[in-house]
């Protein structure tokens, strides 16, 4: 349930609901208007007067020792009372009050509070008394003073005071001493003083007139008057002198502080001393004048037991001075304000020279409440005027804080860091923060606390501590670690506030701006070259390769600086290049299909890491080399040992920030899809915290959304089995190649992943692994056997083949070899002459039988090699040459004859530049036709293949075959237009 807001509960007086506090002087009692019925009528009205003023102790003993004085009494009393207090402390409006009194005499019962004055003079009856003022601001005797043409001009004190008195005949007593300025005698001064009725003489404001009067001698015959009336009063029953002498030390100078230091001696040692400020009084002095005050509503209870429970439930978060055990009666005792908002004045600005305790207060209250009150129609619900709701949006309301603070120079420091503008630091951070706090205006309650609680700002700043600053701000709706949350945002090391110190839990407004400004100018001008860089620098140590292994490209702006391998690549795209600009994607999708001027096969090899904004990381940079620049020239700047440690935070802080921010900015990656575009896969909030590097993360990343293997099952390889690759080898390096060149396939972290995959499917008999001889035969053969990844070899010269061949190849070479036919069984040869044998392995019906070797050797006669090339040696005869397979041999006949005269040379043949042949070959066929005819010619000479095929399905063929055919197609980097009818 929410508190009910104090106006709601309690009536401000009525020109401060209607916003007319704008004269101040309304709280400065002006004496001589007050007897000339010229003072407004809280002042002049005498009933109003006394209802709306609280008689504190202090002030009801005074009262009544003055009134029991002009009783007669002369017991318990003293005629002569110096009212010392600080400036502003409540001592015209004691004066006023005696006149009152002295004036009304008997009239005066009725009026509030009275009645305790006559009881504490011990008395039935307030006397009337003939009264006299003197206003030391007001008189001048260079001029003098007359009420009309019938009237004398008084030029004196004493003139004026017996005309006060007693007319015409008591200012004939002093006419002359009034002329010649010369301060009348003891004798004199009885004569021109009533003596059927009791005489009051208030004192006010003499120090001004003092100085003034210094050089025409009258100052000290003032001095002269006061000791000589003080002599006459004590002397005499019925006289009371009441002397009111200010002491502001700000507006003395070394003479008027000499002439105080002089009549105060006078005073106190003739008469009594009266401090009528009290400490403990002053909420209810304030409430009367500023409220329709009755006391406490009983509305206001529940609001006072909430904040009481609160402050008891965060005791250990509090100040220890604060009595949280009596934490109901001290919010009791200041209601509707909070006990920090009256506290303050007294632990704080009392010790300010122009502070006016008193009066001071009362004129800020007063601005506060109106400026409050109508602020208040536009909705705020604040149950207590808080310390923290001062209006400092009131450009009167901040003139009359910074007059009584004595510094109004702080005026720029309240409008940049509090509130005055549309753009202060606290109200921006406000309006930018959820509603709880926004609503709650909870930063400018801070920053406005802690300027009251640092003495307004001045130069010898008292700090305000985080206790006081969350007794201050704290409320039973607001959680107090809130408060602990939005003081950080506002003060260094983090805050934004140009104006804001702190040290130690410690926080003052200072008029020297604080770091936080220096980087603000500085920040604009930090060279974009440099903040690029810092930017680049920090991407690639945010992109360290870490576990997994993978190559990195930063930042390449054409295809071609991307190579076209069989190895994964992580593309680190440039901040600037963000995913909001339509020609991110599209440079992307171009890097992805083309390698320069050619096409790209190896599309599934790229993986784009792509910045979703660089803005946000653009500006935390030059953040961060702005500090770095200001820690370069901490001396040149002047800072202090507390600004030179913030500053080391800063960089620290915003090195951090920088470092989350490539964290947060690099959240999107790209990928070739299986429909020949671009994939943009969000990998959402993301922090250092996630990952040793964001390289590692993304690995992880992808590996989790099952885009990325560390493993491949072997049955996986038989399920993608290329239907071209059915009945004969595929490479093993075509295979390792279609894992980043097929989008179909996972992308595969490392070759070594495909070894494994190998290892473990010959093991297991999903598939062969082998090797061919250059006759096309099997010199490697893995079948259902253990084999080590070690010795796998991902080459063209190494395949994989189907489980079904493989068997069906073990089974052909199970048959058992009856004979062996030799070509060309009986043939000459001259010495040295060269002839190349073939043989067929045949079983027992006379048919060939695949894959099993045989072994070519003789005796003499010559050499043979394993393929079965013979070279004829250099004697003549007859020899064999054998050829064995298993236990089964056979010969062919070698005839060698002598070469004496060797027949000429052919004639050279007509050079032929090309041969071209054109037929079908068997599918079956293929591999062996690539091995046998076109591999020898691939590196000698220009050889180019057109190829032209057809496929006829009686069925009819689907979408699915035209794009897989597609695919492989461009996979191969060739053309992939294809006819389809």
């Amino acid at each position: 349930m929410s508190l009910k807001p104090w106006y709601k509960i309690i009536d401000p007086r009525e020109d401060l609901k209607e916003g007319r506090p704008l004269d101040a002087s309304e709280f400065a009692v002006h004496l001589d208007k007050v007897r000339t019925g010229d003072a407004p009528n809280d002042y002049t009205d005498p009933h109003r007067f006394f209802e709306r003023t609280y008689l504190t102790s202090t002030l009801t003993k005074f009262a009544g020792e003055v009134v029991r004085r002009l009783s007669g009494e002369i017991t318990q009393t003293n005629a002569v009372f110096n009212l010392s207090t600080q400036f502003g402390g409540g001592k015209t409006h004691a004066l006023t009050l005696l006149y009152h009194l002295a004036q009304h005499g008997e009239k005066s019962h009725g009026w509030p509070g009275v009645l305790t004055i006559t009881n504490e003079a011990g008395i039935t009856t307030i006397p009337r008394a003939n009264t006299a003022t003197f206003v030391g601001t007001e008189f001048d005797s260079i001029r003098g003073r007359s009420d009309g043409p019938d009237s004398p001009v008084r030029k004196t004190p004493w003139g004026e005071i017996a005309w006060q008195l007693g007319g015409r005949k008591s200012y004939a007593i002093v006419a002359q001493h009034d002329h010649q300025m010369i301060a009348p005698g003891g004798d004199v001064i009885r004569a021109f003083l009533p003596t059927d009725t009791p005489c009051l003489i208030l004192l006010d404001e003499l120090m001004n007139y003092m100085s003034r009067s210094r050089k025409t001698g009258l100052s000290d015959q003032l001095y002269d008057f006061i000791q000589n009336l003080s002599q006459v009063a004590a002397s005499e029953r019925g006289i009371v002198l009441a002397v009111s002498v200010p002491a502001s030390e700000l507006e003395m100078t070394s003479q008027d502080a000499a002439d105080f230091e002089r009549i105060k001696k006078l005073l106190d040692r003739v008469g009594k001393a009266y401090i009528m400020s009290s400490d403990t009084e002053t909420s209810e002095i304030i409430r009367r004048r500023l409220f329709d005050w009755k006391g406490v509503p009983p509305e206001a209870k529940p609001v006072i037991s909430d904040f009481a429970d609160w402050a008891r439930e965060n005791k250990d978060s509090l100040p220890s001075w604060f009595p949280v055990d009596h934490a109901y009666e001290a919010f009791e005792a200041t209601y509707p304000f909070h006990p920090m908002v009256l506290s303050v004045f007294d632990r704080k600005w009392r010790s300010l020279p122009r502070f006016q305790q008193t009066r001071g207060v009362l004129r800020l209250l007063a601005l506060w409440v109106s400026a409050s009150f109508q602020g208040y129609k536009g909705g705020a619900q604040d149950p207590l005027i808080m310390l923290g709701s001062a209006p400092f949006e009131n450009p009167l309301f901040r003139a009359a804080v910074l007059e009584q603070a004595g510094e109004e120079r702080f005026e720029g420091v309240i409008t940049t860091d509090i509130s005055g503008k549309a753009d202060s630091h606290a109200i921006r951070l406000d309006q930018e923060s959820r509603d709880e706090i926004r609503k709650k205006k909870l930063h400018q309650k801070i920053a406005t606390s802690i300027f009251f609680e640092s003495n307004g700002g001045t130069e010898s700043h008292p700090e305000a501590s985080l206790p006081e600053i969350r007794l201050s701000c704290g409320t039973p709706d607001i959680e107090i670690t809130n408060v602990d949350a939005c003081l950080e945002a506002l003060s260094p090391p983090n805050g934004v506030c140009f104006f804001l110190n702190a040290e130690n839990n410690r926080y003052w407004f200072g008029l020297k701006s604080n770091p936080i400004k220096i980087h603000a100018e500085k920040k604009p001008f930090v060279s974009s070259q440099n903040v690029e860089k810092c930017v680049q620098d920090f991407v690639q140590s945010a992109f360290k390769e870490g576990k997994g292994g993978i190559e990195r490209i930063f930042y390449p702006e054409r295809s071609v600086q991307i190579p076209d391998h069989p190895t994964l690549h992580l593309i680190v795209t440039s901040p600037s290049m963000s995913l909001s600009s339509t020609e991110t994607k599209k440079l992307i999708f171009e890097m992805m299909k083309e390698c320069g001027t050619s096409g790209r096969t190896f599309k599934s090899s790229l993986i784009f890491a792509i910045s979703d904004d660089s803005t946000r990381l653009t500006d935390i940079a030059r953040s961060y080399l702005a500090w770095q620049e200001i820690h370069e020239e901490r001396e040149r700047l002047n800072l202090d040992d507390s600004q030179k440690k913030q500053v080391v935070e800063y960089i620290a802080s915003t090195k951090t920030d920088l470092k989350e921010q490539v964290w947060r900015s690099y959240n999107k990656l790209g990928l070739y899809s299986q429909t020949n575009d671009v994939d943009i896969i969000d990998m959402g909030l993301i922090n250092s915290s996630s990952s040793e590097t964001i390289t590692s993360f993304i690995l992880g990343k992808l590996r989790d959304l099952s885009l990325l293997s560390y493993t491949i099952a072997p049955k996986f390889i038989v399920r993608h089995w290329p239907p071209a690759f059915k009945d004969r080898e595929w490479s093993s390096k075509a295979v390792k190649d279609a894992f980043y060149s097929s989008p179909q396939l996972p992308r595969i972290i490392g070759p070594e992943i495909i070894k494994d995959t190998i290892s473990a499917g010959v093991s297991n008999g999903d598939f062969a692994y082998v090797g061919l001889n250059v006759n096309g035969k099997y010199d490697l053969f893995y079948f259902k056997e253990p084999i080590s990844s070690l010795q796998v070899e991902l080459s063209d010269e190494t395949f994989l083949i189907s489980a079904y061949n493989a068997q069906k190849y073990l089974d052909n070479l199970s048959r058992k070899v009856t004979s062996i036919r030799i070509s060309n069984n009986n043939i000459t040869l001259t010495k040295g002459q060269k002839h190349t044998f073939t043989y067929q392995v045949l079983d027992e019906n006379g048919d060939p039988i695949e894959g099993k070797s045989a072994f070519w050797e003789v005796a003499e006669g010559g050499t043979v090699t394993s393929n079965g090339e013979f070279t004829a040696g250099e004697n003549i005869g007859g020899y064999h040459l054998k050829v064995s397979c298993e236990d089964v041999r056979s010969e062919a006949a070698i005839q060698i004859i002598p070469g004496d005269t060797p027949p000429p040379p052919p004639l050279p043949p007509p050079t032929q530049t090309t041969m071209q042949w054109e037929g079908e070959i068997p599918h079956l066929k293929w591999m062996n036709f690539y091995m046998k005819v076109l591999q020898k010619y691939a590196n000698n000479g220009k050889l180019s293949v057109s190829v032209n095929f057809s496929l006829t399905k009686d069925a009819g063929l689907t979408d699915e075959e035209i794009q897989e055919l597609k695919s492989a197609l461009m996979d191969l980097g060739l053309n992939d237009h294809i006819d389809v009818k």
